[in-house]
């Protein structure tokens, strides 16, 4: 388990979340409310999909994007708050003493790549990866 978590507010900006991202170089964090509880998750490609073009026309394939325009139009998606692309529902989360074999189905049924770990008191206190569980199987194993 990652124990050392970043997070964001729902009132962060993309571009704030951007800098998380690289500055760490990570693909997604939890969202939390002003007490660390779990209110939603944001991913680099949740960002990706807000940035992307939308398609207009005739089966999508007509972009209205003149010179410029779509540094333009990204500039001014970066001042999105991150509460507008997050995912705030049917949010998965595990708990520190959660089961092995429920985490791996987690991760493997819902495609996720990572699942915050939140305590009794509903605060995230960290993250579980998959690089996590196949380094836990690796060790008990394979390794031993």
């Amino acid at each position: 388990m990652i124990t050392k978590v970043f997070t964001v507010k729902p009132s962060n900006t993309i571009k704030e979340l951007l800098e998380i991202f690289t500055s760490n170089r990570i693909g997604g964090v939890p969202v939390v409310d002003e007490k660390d509880h779990l209110v939603g998750i944001v991913s680099d490609g949740d960002v990706l999909r807000y940035l992307a073009p939308k398609p207009l026309g005739f089966a999508g394939l007509v972009y209205i994007i003149e010179d410029g325009e779509m540094e333009d139009v990204i500039q001014e998606k970066l001042d999105t708050q991150v509460k507008e692309i997050m995912t705030k529902r049917n949010l998965l989360s595990v708990s520190p003493d959660e089961e092995f074999e429920k985490t791996i189905q987690l991760l493997s049924r819902h495609h996720y790549k990572k699942l915050p770990v939140v305590n009794g008191a509903g605060r995230v206190i960290g993250v579980l990866s998959r690089g996590d569980i196949i380094n836990n199987l690796a060790k008990k194993m394979i390794l031993s």
